[in-house]
């Protein structure tokens, strides 16, 4: 394909409600949407960085000058670019996942849309539904928590994630177990916010029979996570530290975790999200889907991946409203604890014009 042109649109989405973790207070999105026309037809693309450097170093309006600045011309450059090619002609770029995901996902799904493929069987999807957990935020108070797992367990949900930090961890913990019995299917994110000398309290969540414990210390702290792994029971997963097939395969071969959060932005994009299934598989290590929040563009590729064969965790694949009030796509919907696997073209999902318009804050289009 010949790309033509590059729409960097911006949207904002309050979400419903706000979203607490150990790095900040989420209450909406700023959204950065790439809309791609080549020779071949169109796409759409959905980057996951948050509106400040906090989670990650990358943030909304340095992935938008990225783009634009470096990556897109870098692109209309090339003769012909295919999803495949994204990479390798980025390559000299270092760093901006986030960034290169979202281009490249467009390109995926343009390419994908005009051959009349869908995301999942393109990637290796063997499911046409997959088992959706959700993320809890960290709450004001304990009764507040139950409050709102209530609400996510009556829904249909099939697995509970809470967010921990130090102070906040053995005590919501405990109370959702015993509120809610020992079949729960409970797991835990630190988001990087524990360290050697509060690592005290990871231990003491082995007795609650979770799932894992997710990304506790530093992303760049493997002997950390690899000491943690040799002293509790409970499963230790990587999510921030795994940026590729590279890192995944040599933290598992330190023994630094026993599963692995595959987010295909914090990889470079889905191509590379597949690589990281693929080695975890090989070397005997489950995998699952994480999420970013996204709209229902993120969200339909991110089921799509979820429905490879090594993902053997519920994701955070939550519905559209478990978020946001009115998605940019028709909604995601739970039906027993599943949403479906889009079987169309591409992506198989559009934005609605007269949504999208509602939230655009701003449109940069770019011509080759």
């Amino acid at each position: 394909m010949k790309l033509k042109t590059v729409e960097l649109r911006r949207i904002a989405l309050p979400l419903v409600r706000p979203f607490r973790t150990s790095f900040g207070v989420q209450t909406r999105r700023d959204v950065l949407l790439i809309h791609v026309v080549t020779d071949e037809g169109e796409g759409w693309g959905e980057c996951v960085a948050l509106t400040d450097p906090f989670y990650s170093s990358e943030y909304v309006e340095g992935a938008h000058a990225i783009l634009r600045d470096y990556l897109i011309p870098r692109l209309f450059a090339a003769p012909e670019v295919t999803a495949t090619s994204v990479a390798p002609l980025l390559g000299d770029v270092l760093g901006h996942r986030m960034a290169k995901a979202a281009i490249e996902t467009a390109i995926l799904d343009a390419e994908l849309r005009a051959h009349d493929i869908s995301f999942a069987s393109y990637l290796g999807a063997v499911r046409t539904e997959v088992e959706c957990g959700v993320s809890v935020g960290i709450a004001a108070s304990i009764d507040q928590l139950l409050e709102e797992v209530a609400s996510y367990v009556k829904e249909g949900y099939l697995r509970i994630k809470l967010k921990i930090e130090p102070g906040w961890d053995v005590e919501p913990v405990r109370a959702v177990r015993e509120s809610f019995g020992p079949d729960l299917r409970l797991q835990v994110d630190a988001n990087s916010a524990y360290d050697a000398a509060t690592s005290v309290q990871l231990e003491a969540l082995d007795e609650f029979s979770l799932l894992l414990i997710e990304q506790p210390f530093a992303e760049d702290d493997l002997h950390q996570h690899t000491v943690l792994s040799q002293r509790i029971r409970t499963a230790v997963c990587l999510d921030e530290s795994i940026t590729s097939a590279r890192v995944a395969a040599d933290a598992i071969r330190r023994g630094a975790c026993s599963v692995i959060n595959v987010k295909a932005g914090r990889m470079g994009g889905y191509l590379e999200a597949v690589r990281v299934h693929d080695v975890c598989d090989a070397l005997g290590i489950p995998v699952w889907c994480g999420g970013m929040l996204e709209t229902g563009i993120g969200r339909a590729a991110n089921v799509a991946l979820a429905a490879l064969p090594n993902f053997r965790y519920p994701g955070d694949t939550s519905a559209s409203d478990r978020y946001y009030e009115e998605d940019i796509t028709e909604p995601f919907v739970l039906r027993d604890g599943k949403l479906p696997v889009p079987t169309g073209p591409g992506m198989g999902v559009q934005p609605r014009p007269d949504v999208l318009q509602a939230l655009t804050t701003s449109v940069e289009t770019i011509q080759s």
